[in-house]
């Protein structure tokens, strides 16, 4: 089973945010495959069912962003998965910008928290990856202002392709694999 973890923050104050890119790509999903995201399981919302032939757990931490590793962990004991093979996290990135997307089989956390928590609780970087890039940073933000705030018109526009298209990236992980993904999506 492949457990795939989409980031965020529990809460109508944090919707469309882009922290919360990863809890709107497991919504994507969860519509295209009539995958019902509402057991409270895992300090997540989750639920279970088939995309492209393979069984899933769609998972949103409840835990905030800083701690999606409690979540994360958790599932993926209790199912006794190996990260590097059944283990997909979609979140955000300000270091790519508005809309492209970065599929890596493993990596470091790259400065993102959540990231940071998942790695240092599972004991490992070896799993696969989708971030969706929301933005750099403007010199005159603060950077959780910046990751809270939400998107202009025009971003948003260019995000909710991106959205998408990382929803697809996702599907052609589990059709194909990481790699196959990644020279479509990557670039």
């Amino acid at each position: 089973m492949y457990i795939i973890a989409g980031l965020g923050n529990p809460g109508r104050k944090y919707e469309h945010t882009r922290h919360n890119t990863g809890f709107e790509v497991i919504d994507i999903l969860s519509d295209k495959w009539d995958i019902r995201v509402d057991s409270k399981k895992h300090g997540s919302l989750c639920g279970t069912g088939i995309i492209e032939g393979e069984k899933v757990l769609l998972l949103k931490p409840q835990t905030y962003m800083n701690l999606s590793g409690e979540a994360v962990s958790e599932a993926v004991a209790y199912y006794r998965e190996d990260p590097a093979s059944s283990l997909i996290v979609i979140y955000d990135d300000i270091d790519l910008s508005v809309g492209r997307l970065r599929i890596r089989e493993e990596g470091s956390a790259g400065g993102h928290k959540g990231m940071k928590d998942i790695i240092a609780r599972i004991g490992t970087g070896a799993f696969v990856r989708v971030r969706v890039g929301v933005g750099a940073k403007p010199p005159e933000w603060d950077l959780a202002d910046w990751v809270l705030s939400g998107f202009g018109a025009e971003d948003e526009d260019i995000m909710r392709g991106a959205r998408l298209r990382a929803a697809e990236a996702v599907g052609e992980i589990l059709k194909h694999d990481a790699g196959y993904a990644m020279s479509r999506y990557n670039g």
